[in-house]
């Protein structure tokens, strides 16, 4: 399909009957599935699935990220047009079938029934033989999925970039905070210290609970090429999972999340991070703490649609056609 062809192209997400390839609808019209995917719970023809988790009530500061994934996606069309740049021809729209697998129901005023959900909702895609990408929703979402990943692969290697390294010391493990969340990971088994890293960390831990990191000032200093090596190098061949907060990003680039931290990353620099440590094993991954309401130009999820479309390409890079 060609581009002057996308006048008589509607709704995609329903119509599209070949899982590859590119879309050329209007970008300010149409179903907005994730890059104009199909939307499907059936998995079985489908190679990586994208889900929404709209929950923002285990925030410290300011809610809204429960409207993330819905402008996560609407960003996302704006990118469906060509392959992702920089990727040396690497076009997984075209080689691969990504599903977006739409957003996880939940009562919104049972919150201790969260992490149950979404612990089940993401081992049924995993289930289905499907890796994940998931829309956040604040970054509380992510001990759940990697409970559900743990118990595929056992204690995961972790990517996270972060302003924050959510090791707040909390003992109570049934309780639902974005800055603990790390915290109990390592502490429930799921996470394996030894060989996971954080990244873009500027704010003060008292202990890291054998979790190595890279500050932001280290990524500043020393570039990306330096924390590239040093995060491949940690990770190994590990089934690694990547979580990406976009408060990683500087408000400068990202001022739409709960909170914001100066002094961070600058997209070019997540940008190049990203596409730099393809080759890594990675199962699964997520983007968290959009919260668009606070940034009335789009660029934070815009930023969110970029980061979650990179997080494709590290999930298929190592199955593309040779």
């Amino acid at each position: 399909m060609t581009l002057d062809k996308a006048r008589d192209v509607v709704d995609t997400a329903f119509t599209r009957t070949d899982r590859r390839g590119l879309s050329f609808e209007n970008a300010f019209g149409g179903a907005t599935s994730f890059m104009r995917r199909t939307y499907t719970k059936d998995l079985t023809e489908f190679d990586l699935a994208i889900t929404g988790v709209p929950f923002d009530q285990a925030v410290t500061h300011r809610p809204g990220t429960r409207f993330g994934p819905r402008a996560i996606r609407e960003a996302s069309t704006l990118q469906t047009f060509d392959p992702p740049y920089g990727w040396d021809g690497f076009d997984p729209l075209g080689e691969f079938a990504i599903a977006d697998y739409g957003d996880m129901p939940f009562g919104y005023a049972n919150v201790s029934g969260v992490p149950g959900l979404l612990q089940a909702h993401i081992a049924g895609m995993l289930a289905q033989g499907c890796g994940t990408i998931t829309l956040g929703g604040d970054h509380f979402i992510t001990l759940p999925i990697l409970r559900a990943y743990a118990e595929k692969y056992g204690p995961l290697s972790v990517i996270q970039f972060d302003a924050h390294s959510d090791l707040w010391p909390d003992q109570d493990m049934d309780r639902i905070d974005h800055g603990t969340m790390m915290y109990k990971a390592v502490k429930l088994g799921v996470v394996d210290v030894t060989r996971s890293v954080q990244i873009g960390i500027r704010t003060e831990c008292e202990d890291y609970l054998g979790m190595q990191y890279i500050d932001a000032r280290t990524c500043h200093e020393l570039g990306t090429q330096y924390v590239v090596e040093r995060v491949k190098a940690i990770v190994g061949s590990h089934p690694t999972y990547v979580t990406f907060d976009i408060d990683a990003l500087d408000p400068a680039f990202a001022p739409g999340t709960g909170t914001p931290v100066w002094g961070g990353l600058a997209s070019w620099q997540a940008a190049a991070m990203l596409r730099d440590l393809a080759g890594i094993n990675m199962v699964g991954g997520d983007v968290v703490e959009v919260s668009p309401a606070y940034d009335t130009t789009g660029a934070t999820a815009i930023a969110g649609a970029h980061v979650a479309m990179e997080l494709c390409c590290l999930a298929l890079w190592n199955k593309r056609k040779n």
